[in-house]
């Protein structure tokens, strides 16, 4: 039995020097001292205080025994006590909006704009959750009633629903503090599931992280849920993350960031004793496909909106088109000279981390090495620590098609050219293509009507097709997918935005011959909370 909810108090002004730099264990702070390490502030490559210190194993473990305790209870809450919760943490996050941008701006060298935006996707989605889950819709009850005269034998009564499969570890991206991180999409489906939540802070940002962390655990105590519900670890992800992902309590994993950190996960998923799902956002190219009646018509327009894409966020969004696709022509040469003059004239962006700038600059230097492919415009460079230089690559479609590591994600501003000579090479770059979570087309009414064979094959290898837009921005709704074939998504069933991200997290079950006061709510002959339910193959919010 859960204790009486007290009243959420409104939360008081946080600040940097609160920072203590321990993990949460349920209610509990980590106590290890050892190996303390600090975020860096990559604009400038200083060091932030205070201190942070990893997770013990026995902290680790500890946090997913608690986990396991919280199951039973977070289960059996009604979609109304879930949705106050998930809306407590948002009112929170709101109250608590300049600290987190004071210590984000710090540790990512974002624009305080830019956090500001985040942290109202990050409540939006949260409130998303809440709305889903008090309507209560979502669980997708089906009840098909017995029928005892039924020959040669009787229709036993089935009744089934969505339940939540227990704990879940989150693992936070870089590239978001805020949105795929502590508070994120994964944790607020999961939350919004039933689930206990265990997350892996991200070390770029793990100051925003431990803020972050301390306003859910506070809406926990608020709401008088089991201190299981929710802990928030420090460390390295392939120490700590994998002790968690090994843990027989676990039962899915959440996880944006790198191919070869998401493979790692999956690996060891798999390996277990009893594999779970591991649902890992990884790695997107976006191709973008021009069609020759488009660039004739609004060549510099497409030329300045692609550039826009390819650089916002100095590049790290997973969204950013790193394939441009056309066939040679008179509006196709134009067009690749304007887009090139564009790039010349970027200036350069402050990375995440180090170790990204450093990545980016491996991509480019790998890049350039390929036989086959040539620089075709680079911005300016101001020489100053982990700065990006936006670059523009081109090749020819048999180069691309015969190289599967010109699909290799260079996680910054940089994208490739493919020049085609005719349909049949743009059909087989198309066929060559790995999984996407975009894919774009620019083409006329006239165009896309022809080439309805060209937009089937990009609906085959991505998540969401884009019709004379760009894929950079993620709107949060019920219906957006992010996600896609392997390797953009590690299940391409999935979407890990949107509503849709609860079903991630969840299971069926079919309850056979009970009694009705047995059975859940939802189930229920009167239907005692009028929700939708397929009734014998028909939709009905009736009582049976």
């Amino acid at each position: 039995c859960l204790p009486p909810a007290r009243p959420s108090p409104i939360p008081p002004p946080l600040s940097l020097s609160s920072l203590l730099g321990f993990s949460f264990i349920g209610f509990a702070r980590g106590q290890s001292r050892t190996a303390p390490y600090r975020s860096v502030n990559p604009a400038t490559a200083g060091a932030l205080e205070p201190d942070f210190f990893p997770a013990t194993v026995a902290e680790a473990d500890k946090a997913c025994v608690l986990a396991d305790q919280a199951t039973p209870v977070l289960a059996g809450l009604s979609g109304q006590k879930k949705a106050a919760f998930l809306r407590d943490i948002a009112t929170r996050i709101e109250a608590a909006t300049p600290a987190l941008v004071a210590r984000a701006t710090q540790e990512t060298g974002l624009p305080e704009a830019r956090c500001q935006g985040e942290i109202g996707r990050t409540m939006g989605q949260l409130r998303l959750f809440a709305d889903l889950v008090e309507k209560g819709d979502w669980i997708d009850a089906r009840i098909e009633t017995a029928n005892p005269d039924r020959k040669p034998l009787p229709k036993p009564d089935h009744r089934s629903l969505l339940r939540p499969v227990g704990p879940v570890a989150v693992f936070c991206a870089s590239n978001f503090p805020f949105a795929y991180s502590v508070a994120g999409g994964d944790t607020a489906s999961a939350f919004a599931a039933g689930c206990p939540v265990i997350v892996m802070a991200h070390h770029a940002h793990v100051g925003t992280a431990e803020i972050m962390g301390g306003l859910i655990v506070e809406a926990v105590k608020a709401a008088g849920l089991p201190e299981g519900t929710f802990s928030l670890l420090m460390g390295e992800g392939r120490i700590i993350g994998q002790q968690v992902a090994k843990h027989p309590a676990l039962r899915a994993i959440g996880f944006t960031g790198s191919r070869v950190g998401g493979r790692a996960l999956m690996d060891t998923a798999a390996a277990r004793p009893t594999p779970i799902p591991v649902y890992a956002e990884m790695s997107s190219v976006n191709p973008v496909v021009l069609l020759e009646g488009a660039l004739a018509a609004r060549g510099e327009a497409i030329a300045t909106g692609l550039v826009g894409s390819c650089t916002l966020g100095v590049g790290q969004f997973c969204t950013q088109p790193g394939l441009i696709v056309l066939t040679r022509s008179a509006a196709a040469e134009a067009f690749v000279a304007k887009l090139s003059a564009l790039f010349t004239e970027c200036a350069d962006g402050v990375m995440l981390t180090a170790g990204i700038h450093q990545a980016y600059q491996k991509g480019l230097a790998d890049r350039t090495a390929q036989s086959g492919v040539k620089v075709i415009a680079q911005g300016k460079s101001s020489g100053q620590p982990n700065r990006a230089v936006a670059t523009l690559f081109a090749t020819e479609a048999k180069t691309f098609v015969a190289d599967a590591s010109l699909q290799e994600e260079i996680f910054g501003p940089s994208s490739l050219v493919i020049w085609c000579a005719d349909q049949c090479e743009v059909d087989a770059v198309l066929g060559a293509l790995h999984g996407n979570l975009t894919a774009t087309v620019h083409g006329t009414d006239a165009e896309l009507g022809q080439h309805a064979a060209l937009i089937a094959r990009l609906e085959a290898v991505a998540g969401r097709v884009v019709i004379n837009g760009f894929p950079t921005g993620v709107e949060v709704s019920h219906a957006i997918v992010h996600g896609g074939p392997y390797p953009s998504l590690s299940d391409g069933r999935t979407t890990s935005v949107g509503s849709n991200a609860i079903y991630r997290f969840t299971r069926l079950v079919c309850f056979q011959n009970y009694p009705d006061a047995a059975l859940p709510a939802e189930l229920r002959n009167a239907n005692p909370l009028g929700l939708s339910r397929l009734v014998n193959g028909t939709r009905s919010n009736s009582a049976i």
